[in-house]
């Protein structure tokens, strides 16, 4: 287990380095909204709720997203839940924090929970990122909201003293919280210049569709078909 942490660890700074270190993240006025991909409105659509919940690589970039495209993985496979996908671009955990209560607001049956890029290419210390997604996590499990922590990393030129406790908070809050971790996202994608938009930063569509297929295989065992 050790062996293969360090690998997608390695493998994720990689990637974040390929972005470059003066990747800045999106104005407000460059921020997309989520789209939806059900086909009823929310409110007349009675399927059980996935939260999708973090920053822009789970908010996409239009046309797609990787909530999109786990919808059509759970409908195609017998799945009767309604993603609801509530990623901002650009957006830190503090602000994540922010919007928490809008999250436990939509009754989910699941959480999908991914913060902290931004965070860390801003350089806020590793202590008070971690703080906001403790308490996102301790939130969501006071409401009985089961949770599952998708990472990311930083790029190794950030250096040893805060690149290894960023990279540390994932594995320490999924252990402390009992929670599923996947420790990088966008491990399966990020070397491929063909499923990596021009920005090198967010997977284009056929990227995001492995991105689903990763979180669909890890959270299936949580799910329960219905008729």
């Amino acid at each position: 287990m050790e062996t293969r942490r360090s690998t997608l660890i390695l493998a994720a700074c990689l990637w974040i380095s390929a972005c470059g270190s003066k990747s800045r993240p999106p104005t407000p006025e460059q921020r997309i909204p989520a789209e939806q991909s059900s086909v009823k409105p929310a409110s007349e659509d009675s399927r059980p709720v996935i939260v999708t919940f973090g920053d822009s690589l789970t908010a996409g970039v239009v046309p797609a997203n990787y909530p999109d495209a786990l919808q059509r993985l759970l409908d195609r496979n017998g799945y009767h839940y309604r993603i609801d996908n509530q990623g901002v671009s650009g957006d830190t955990t503090t602000d994540g924090l922010a919007r928490i209560d809008n999250v436990i607001a939509a009754h989910p049956a699941l959480v999908l929970l991914e913060f902290g890029g931004n965070d860390g290419l801003r350089g806020i210390p590793v202590d008070a990122t971690q703080k906001n997604l403790e308490e996102m996590i301790v939130k969501l499990k006071t409401a009985q909201i089961p949770v599952i922590l998708l990472g990311i990393t930083l790029p190794p030129n950030y250096g040893p003293d805060y690149v290894k406790p960023f990279t540390a908070m994932f594995p320490a809050l999924a252990k402390k919280y009992k929670l599923t971790l996947m420790p990088f996202l966008l491990v399966h994608v990020f070397r491929d210049g063909n499923l990596m938009r021009p920005d090198g930063i967010h997977p284009n569509g056929q990227g995001n569709d492995i991105v689903a297929k990763d979180v669909f295989d890890l959270i299936q065992p949580a799910l329960k078909r219905t008729p």
